[in-house]
């Protein structure tokens, strides 16, 4: 099968594999994913799959029900990180989208191959810093203030302080190599 013929087929995957390469790009480049192209990607992911996906071919709510369920998945994985200042809200948009595309389970899968590309990302950017120590010493500091403090307004008023102390990861990176990678391993590019 050819590129072109397999791009036809799996169109769906590569419209959100498109999306994330382009929402990783702009989030690399202003540390931020923009809503004006989460929103409309998270809505067509709703049409879709109320209108052509194999979803509604039990109907248009089944379809949207199952894009529903890939939106609450999406924002659930992130939702955590964001609520206490570890993430910005594009990142969870972001995710939402492939969710409204491709359902919970996809969705689930692609977060987690997403969080272990983050955290290797992560590390090489700390080691290559030169300042493990110092990153090591906040890590263990923001652990603390997570199990003592528990409010996740008062947590993300103070991540919102020390964040220009530290080095940040456009999120929007791990993702996009986590979706395209779990997209790849699993054939539904080809």
């Amino acid at each position: 099968m050819n590129i072109l013929q397999s791009m036809i087929d799996h169109w769906p995957y590569w419209a959100v594999t498109v999306f994330v390469i382009v929402a990783a790009y702009i989030d690399g480049r202003q540390l931020r994913v923009p809503n004006k192209i989460t929103y409309p990607m998270i809505f067509a992911g709703w049409i879709y799959s109320m209108t052509i996906s194999p979803a509604a071919a039990d109907g248009w709510y089944m379809g949207l029900m199952w894009s529903l369920i890939g939106t609450a998945v999406g924002l659930a994985t992130l939702l955590p990180a964001y609520s206490i200042g570890g993430m910005g809200a594009g990142d969870v948009k972001m995710m939402a989208a492939v969710g409204a595309w491709v359902y919970g389970v996809a969705t689930f899968y692609a977060f987690c191959i997403s969080a272990i590309v983050g955290a290797i990302l992560a590390v090489f950017m700390i080691l290559y810093s030169g300042e493990a120590k110092k990153h090591w010493n906040q890590m263990l500091y923001i652990l603390n203030e997570i199990m003592t403090i528990r409010n996740p307004e008062t947590l993300a008023s103070i991540a919102s302080e020390r964040k220009s102390s530290m080095r940040l990861l456009p999120y929007g990176i791990p993702l996009a190599i986590g979706t395209v990678t779990y997209f790849a391993w699993t054939g539904m590019l080809v």
